[in-house]
């Protein structure tokens, strides 16, 4: 072999090994910078918030009940490990039990008057907002033996009408009705919740009772709805706050982002609430 020849092959052996060390050299190179990008998704999955969980306590109007029921069971199916909590009445005697120190993290009132009570008193985080309206309606026993067609017609003597109490606001709404049409009526008994009142109607105790359109689309075929035009004049609005004693503020905005959301107001016009 010549002794160019055996140079040319000493050269051809060391450009292969330098070659086959840049390889190598490459290969470490791509394994290293793939090391970081996992380290950082992984912190990323870290770093992500934590799911709402927990226990919510909710004081509702009465009138809210069918509504918020079925949004309490949403809301612990979307967020499992929820359980909701509800303590229905009248808005009065709820406002009045929050004041007191009753233990709850939201408050959706029937009016805006029974929210300042609580607003008034510190008890609110931040300003209510309104999420509904509810007007009222007549319930009479169902087929509406009595022909009940008017305000005006609850005022005759033989008739056993139901009104719930002036401090609560489907009384105080039915006594604005009432004014209005510069009417008097007298009532058999004044119940403290617009589902007490109700309940008269539907166990026949009553002829008939003031309560709200959503009260009488939850009731079925146990009453029979009569609409009448002053209840234009007494629409309430619905108001929802979160409370400053909450023990789980977290859970408790998650809930009222539901009832404002456009899944809750489906829920709650399916109900016969009005848009705010």
């Amino acid at each position: 072999m010549t002794r160019i020849a055996r140079r040319n092959r000493r050269m051809s052996r060391m450009a292969a090994v330098s070659a086959a060390a840049l390889l190598a050299l490459s290969a470490c190179s791509s394994a290293d910078s793939g090391a970081p990008a996992k380290s950082d998704s992984a912190s990323a999955s870290t770093s992500s918030p934590g799911k709402v969980s927990g226990d919510v306590t909710v004081f509702a109007a009465a009138s809210l009940k069918e509504s918020f029921e079925t949004l309490g069971k949403r809301f612990e199916k979307e967020h499992p490990g929820t359980e909701v909590t509800f303590s229905f009445g009248g808005s009065d005697s709820l406002a009045a039990s929050i004041t007191g120190g009753a233990p709850a993290d939201v408050f959706a009132s029937a009016s805006p008057k029974t929210m300042k009570i609580v607003t008034d008193a510190g008890g609110a985080s931040g300003t209510p907002a309104t999420f509904v309206r509810n007007q009222l309606e007549i319930a009479t026993l169902p087929g509406n033996p009595r022909k009940i067609g008017s305000l005006k017609d609850l005022t005759e003597s033989d008739l056993k009408v139901v009104l719930c109490d002036k401090e609560v606001p489907c009384g105080a709404a039915a006594q604005k009705a009432l004014d209005a049409s510069k009417l008097t009526l007298t009532p058999v008994s004044y119940e403290q919740d617009v589902k007490a009142a109700l309940t008269k109607v539907e166990l026949k105790e009553a002829d008939a009772a003031v309560v709200y359109k959503t009260d009488v689309h939850a009731a079925g075929d146990k009453v029979e709805g009569v609409e009448f035009p002053e209840s234009a004049d007494a629409v309430n609005d619905y108001p929802i706050a979160l409370l400053k004693e909450s023990k789980n503020t977290e859970a408790a905005k998650a809930f009222i982002a539901l009832v404002r959301s456009a899944e809750g107001r489906q829920v709650l016009s399916g109900a016969g609430f009005l848009k705010p």
